[in-house]
C-alpha cells in the first residue's frame, strides 16, 4: 500500500534546540555519555540518548554526528533510516522566510518512500577542488591516503571507486541521508569497520579538539564513494537516489566560509573551525 512505509530521522544535537513538530523526526542528544550538570545529574534535554542500548556515545569527540548514525544503526526499527542535523535539514515544498516551515514533512516523504530507495542532500561543488584536494587542503591529506590503503586491505573492490570519487569536484556531504533500513545497515558495517581500523592508524593525541573531528569528515567523503559502488554494483540504480534541497535553521557567512575555502587553496591555511 503506497505510503505504508515507516520512516524515521534523527536529529542529531549537542544541545538544547527548537525541533520540528512532525512524528517523522526523532530528536537525538549525541555525546550524552559523560554529560553532567552543575548538580552531578546526567545532562537530559527531553530528548532520546545515543549512550542508550548498543552504543558509541563516547566517542563522539571525534565521530561527531556518527554517533548518532550508529546508534540508529543498532537501536533504531524502521523501514527507512535517516540522519540530520539540528541546524541543517533537508528541505520540503514549501519554502518560508521561517526555516522551521520549509522542513521535509512526514507527509511528503511518506509516498516517495515507494519510488526512491536512497535520499541524499543535493551535492556540493567546489569547482576548482577535487574532494581529495579539498580535503587536503583545508585538513590532513594522510587521513585520506590512510583510508585508501584500509580499502585496499579490507575491501579492494572498492579500490577503483575510491580513487574515482576522490578525482570528482562534487559530492554528497553533511553526513545526511536517508535509507532503506537494509542499505542504512549495510552502508553503517562498512563505515564503521574502515573508521575503527582509521582509529588504529592514526596517532591523534596531539590534535586539538576541532582537529580529532575528522572522522566525521572523513565519512562524508567516503559516503560517496560506498553509494557510487553500490551503484556500480547494481545494488542501487540511479534513479532510485532522489536529492533533496538543504534548509539550514541558522545563517551561514558565505562570505567568511568562501574566504576560508580560498585562503586554503592558494595559501595552505588549514581550517580551524566549523562554519
Amino acid at each position: 500500500m503506497a505510503g505504508s512505509k515507516k520512516a524515521t530521522i534523527i536529529v542529531a544535537t549537542h544541545k538544547k534546540y527548537r525541533m520540528p513538530d512532525d512524528k517523522l523526526y526523532l530528536p537525538l542528544h549525541v555525546g550524552a555519555e559523560g554529560k553532567f550538570d552543575a548538580k552531578g545529574n546526567p545532562v537530559d534535554f527531553g530528548y532520546q540518548k545515543d549512550n542508550t542500548g548498543e552504543n558509541i556515545s563516547l566517542k563522539n569527540p571525534k565521530y561527531c554526528e556518527l554517533t548518532g548514525m550508529y546508534w540508529a544503526y543498532k537501536n533504531l526499527d524502521a523501514d527507512y533510516i535517516g540522519l540530520v542535523h539540528y541546524r541543517r535539514y533537508f528541505g520540503g515544498r514549501r519554502h518560508s522566510m521561517e526555516p522551521f516551515d520549509s522542513i521535509l514533512t512526514g507527509k511528503e516523504l511518506a509516498p516517495m518512500l515507494d519510488r526512491y530507495k536512497v535520499f541524499v542532500p543535493v551535492p556540493q561543488h567546489y569547482f576548482i577542488e577535487t574532494l581529495y584536494s579539498h580535503y587536503a587542503h583545508t585538513h590532513h591529506e594522510e587521513h585520506l591516503d590512510i583510508v585508501r590503503h584500509i580499502i585496499s586491505e579490507k575491501c579492494p573492490s572498492y579500490l577503483h571507486v575510491f580513487d574515482k570519487v576522490m578525482r570528482r569536484t562534487s559530492g554528497y556531504m553533511f553526513n545526511m541521508m536517508i535509507m532503506e533500513k537494509r542499505l542504512f545497515h549495510r552502508y553503517c558495517k562498512w563505515l564503521f569497520m574502515i573508521l575503527g581500523e582509521l582509529e588504529k592508524r592514526v596517532d591523534d593525541s596531539c590534535y586539538d579538539p576541532f582537529e580529532a573531528r575528522f572522522y566525521g569528515r572523513v565519512s562524508e567523503i567516503i559516503f560517496n564513494v560506498w553509494l557510487e559502488y553500490q551503484i556500480e554494483q547494481k545494488a542501487i540504480d540511479r534513479r532510485q537516489i532522489k536529492k533533496l534541497p538543504l534548509v539550514y535553521m541558522e545563517r551561514i557567512n558565505w562570505i567568511r566560509k568562501g574566504n576560508a575555502f580560498l585562503r586554503a587553496k592558494f595559501f595552505g591555511e588549514k581550517y580551524s573551525n566549523s562554519f
